[in-house]
């Protein structure tokens, strides 16, 4: 009897954990969701004031600054999901391995520095 309650405590831990893996991972997806939001804010300030008589109008200026917040809010979330990740272990549930994290900050991080290039230049 208290080999099955013992067996029982150790599989609930275990989903939990799962769990836990799994939230983590939405938990990256928002934050990735929320990097994009700045992109995309930063274009929408550049549809509203159009093209710019001054070559340093302020709205480039803030929509450069909403691009490298994107860009920090990728790493962030990358470091974080990682931290998270490594006190986890994996039991019925299969990670995404953090080199994938990385691969996708990066390529995040290469996008969002792009649309602050193409504020400048268009």
């Amino acid at each position: 009897m208290t080999q099955d309650k013992n067996k029982m405590a150790e599989d609930r831990t275990d989903w939990a954990e799962d769990r836990t893996i799994l939230a983590n991972e939405r938990t990256f997806a928002g934050w990735m969701r929320t990097g994009m939001a700045c992109v995309a804010l930063a274009l929408g300030l550049r549809a509203i004031f159009g093209e710019a008589d001054l070559p340093w109008h302020p709205a480039r200026g803030v929509a450069t600054l909403f691009c490298a917040i994107a860009v920090v809010i990728f790493w962030m979330a990358r470091r974080k999901s990682c931290e998270t990740l490594s006190r986890m272990s994996e039991h019925a549930t299969k990670p995404i391995p953090t080199r994938s994290m990385t691969m996708l900050a990066t390529l995040l991080s290469v996008g969002a520095a792009g649309t602050a290039a193409l504020l400048w230049i268009i």
